[in-house]
């Protein structure tokens, strides 16, 4: 298991841009995939995007394709996801989570990939 602790989020303006971070506990941050999902107000959790252990490829969702990018530093222990160009239905408690493996991040896009997760942070994006 890895603990795992957001940061970075908060309100911004419609295109505007964000940068959350991911900290990681535990020297074995480096063979975990990365993701991050969000939740909308009286929506079901979804997938946003996805690393692998890495960093050698990615995967978006359609939606933030383009507009988002999902990055690691392993000395660090750290996951970043840059949100640019944001628009209010980017609202939501962003949350990062931690997979076993080493497949490629398109392998990991669905909630049962992933076996760690951390409490979210609040990204609200006004019109």
């Amino acid at each position: 298991q890895v603990q795992l602790v957001e940061s970075g989020g908060g309100l911004v303006q419609a295109g505007g841009s964000l940068r959350l971070s991911c900290a990681a506990s535990g020297r074995t941050f480096s063979s975990y995939a990365m993701g991050w999902f969000r939740q909308a107000p009286g929506k079901e959790r979804e997938f946003v995007a996805s690393i692998s252990w890495r960093g050698s490829s990615t995967y978006y969702a359609d939606s933030v394709k383009g507009r988002f990018t999902i990055s690691r530093d392993n000395a660090k222990n750290t996951v970043y996801l840059q949100m640019n160009n944001l628009k209010p239905e980017d609202t939501a408690v962003y949350y990062c989570a931690a997979g076993t493996g080493y497949n490629a991040a398109s392998y990991y896009y669905t909630e049962n990939t992933f076996g760690s997760w951390g409490q979210g942070t609040q990204v609200t994006v006004s019109s």
